[in-house]
């Protein structure tokens, strides 16, 4: 047979594409095509090729060199409160003498077993949970099975590409560190039942303990998931939302329980990983559990809309009666036993048990401060275990030199808001005045509703219905997919205060950008109608939670409805939809035609009709 030079030139195209993805599949990046020999699942735990030691290299001080040493700050947490913090305190104008200590393994966090690398130092307690979400955008599950991997070779790929990411952080985080000049230390901190507050016990890895002596202690230990009692947590099959980090396959199927944020990421996640993923909250309406967080009704309403078109099953109005984990066939599904919401048979029709491969319950967090022995130095905490603080995040030490901040002061739980007290934090302790009033918010004059707000009302005094006695303290996001995010008030909070208030609202799809790449979603400005100033933004969809920082700047500077209809925008971008929100205000019956037009022609293409 005679090939055409056509054919052959096309051949070899396909042969060099097939070489480089042979190359890719096979790189070192731990990732392998199916083979007769069984692989090892790669485990989060496992050595990284991405992954240095360098962690511990310059940090070989022995017991009695750390206690020779009079430090000037002792910073507890390793996670980005911590490690803000300490830079803080030792680059200039401070200068301070800091030693950062960390206990890694005590936080469901990343770890390089071979080289010792906590690879989530500096990081959020979602790390891994934004890592799996980008990876789940990047990589098409569906596709590679499709070309006949298998699992565990999928879930090697996504795995790798979860520690590429949580490498490349740590290895960042521990350059500043040693830049800084800033000792780090892994093990769990305590403080000495004799030595007062200024002397802290460090019980290493081999059991090894050194004794340091601080001038002021920065407690930023973070959180750890709530457990309700009865679930049988093994780490292995059901999880909480930190042991979730140590899964080492790809489920098909998951059970969530939770109506939060942290319930709703791991669920879009999932699916967007391939598996059926079923939701099981107590509230009979899963919009209304969120709008209990805080997220506004129309927010919310797309959330839950997205769920639902996505494929997520929502079993509402319902709870976990009996977990049956089979112990002896780790290949069979885990069933769980449901009824109604404080017991008693659900409603006929509804759904009476679940099968999953595995079951996550992410139903908030609470302080990690239970074992850092805070009452040796007089440190008190609310019935949750958080640190009690006082306006300057000063804790109610012996010596009165212990301060907190972040999530062991309870909620609001935000690694945001947890940096803004451990700046206050460092500010205060070494004598520099904090700009910030400690005024809360009573009405939303300029000088009111944009300040920092009493860095002290998190814990039991947190409301959040009020966000912390002030909605303009920081911007809310949700890193689910899509994403959701708001600053300022609701139209229902500008009631409550008494504030007449309207809303202008612009959907993606009203944007070319967002018509022809990301369709759903919507952008809400919430303004008061004496004057149109902009009091509250609030946006569900792609770049949500890039997108609400420059409604915040709207909120904070006072900008009004006739702000932005002067403004120019470049094309093609979601901030076009600012300036569409604020064409709905000044129309709002027009608007409300304009977005009906729209949504059915949205709703059509969802459905996949023809034009």
């Amino acid at each position: 047979m005679i090939l055409s030079s056509t054919t052959i030139q096309r051949s070899s195209s396909i042969l060099m594409i097939m070489m480089h993805m042979f190359s890719f599949l096979t790189s070192s990046n731990g990732f392998s095509l199916p083979s007769k020999l069984h692989s090892a699942p790669t485990k989060l735990r496992l050595h990284h090729p991405f992954a240095t030691s360098r962690a511990t290299t310059y940090l070989r001080l022995t017991p009695d060199e750390l206690d020779d040493i009079d430090w000037d700050l002792a910073v507890i947490g390793g996670g980005p409160v911590g490690v803000s913090a300490a830079l803080l305190a030792a680059r200039n104008p401070y200068n301070k003498k800091v030693i950062l200590i960390d206990a890694p393994r005590n936080s469901g966090a990343l770890m390089n077993e071979d080289t010792g690398e906590d690879l989530s130092i500096g990081g959020p307690t979602g790390l891994f949970s934004k890592a799996l979400r980008d990876t789940g955008k990047r990589i098409s599950v569906s596709s590679l099975k499709g070309m006949g991997l298998r699992d565990d070779s999928v879930w090697n790929e996504i795995v790798t590409s979860c520690l590429d990411l949580a490498s490349s952080n740590a290895r960042d985080t521990i350059r500043q560190l040693e830049y800084a000049g800033i000792t780090y230390v892994q093990g769990n901190a305590a403080f000495a039942d004799s030595g007062g507050s200024s002397s802290i016990f460090i019980t290493a890895e081999d059991n090894s303990i050194s004794t340091i002596q601080a001038s002021k202690i920065l407690v930023a230990s973070g959180s750890t998931p709530f457990r309700p009692g009865g679930i049988p947590f093994d780490g292995k099959r059901v999880f909480d939302s930190d042991s979730i980090n140590t899964l080492t396959y790809l489920p098909k199927s998951v059970a969530i329980v939770g109506s939060g944020i942290i319930a709703i990421e791991f669920a879009k996640i999932f699916k967007n990983l391939g598996a059926d993923v079923t939701l099981i909250i107590r509230d009979n309406n899963a919009r209304n559990a969120l709008m209990k967080i805080g997220l506004d009704k129309d927010i919310a309403a797309t959330l839950v809309a997205d769920l639902v078109r996505s494929g997520i099953s929502i079993e509402r109005g319902a709870q976990v009666k009996k977990y049956n984990v089979p112990r002896d066939n780790p290949k069979a599904p885990i069933v769980l036993d449901l009824e109604a919401k404080g017991g008693g048979d659900r409603p006929s029709g509804t759904r009476t048990s679940v099968k999953c491969d595995i079951y996550l319950a992410a139903v908030g967090r609470k302080p990690n401060t239970a074992s850092l022995n805070l009452q040796a130095a007089g440190v008190k905490t609310d019935s949750y275990g958080g640190i009690e603080v006082d306006s300057e995040l000063k804790a109610t030490s012996s010596g009165g030199n212990v301060y907190a901040a972040g999530d062991v002061l309870g909620r609001p739980f935000l690694a945001s808001t947890g940096m803004a007290q451990g700046y206050a934090a460092i500010r205060i302790m070494f004598a520099d005045k904090v700009s910030s009033s400690t005024e809360t918010t009573k009405g939303y004059s300029n000088s009111d509703m944009c300040s920092v707000g009493d860095l002290s009302m998190t814990g039991d005094n947190f409301d959040p219905k009020s966000l912390a006695a002030n909605p303009f303290a920081f911007p809310i996001g949700v890193w689910s997919s899509p994403e959701a995010a708001y600053y300022g008030l609701s139209t229902q909070q500008c009631k409550d205060m008494g504030i007449d208030a309207a809303e202008g609202v612009a959907l993606y799809s009203e944007c070319l950008r967002g018509l022809v790449f990301s369709p759903n979603g919507l952008l809400k400005l919430v303004y008061d109608k004496s004057n149109g100033q902009i009091v509250g933004v609030h946006v569900c969809g792609d770049d949500a939670c890039e997108l609400i920082h420059y409604g915040m700047e709207l909120v904070k500077a006072e900008r009004t409805i006739d702000d932005i209809l002067s403004n120019l925008y470049s094309a093609v971008t979601f901030h076009e939809m600012y300036r569409i929100a604020a064409m709905a205000a000044m129309d709002p019956a027009g608007a409300r035609k304009r977005r009906a037009a729209v949504g059915k022609a949205l709703a059509a293409r969802n459905r996949g009709d023809k034009e």
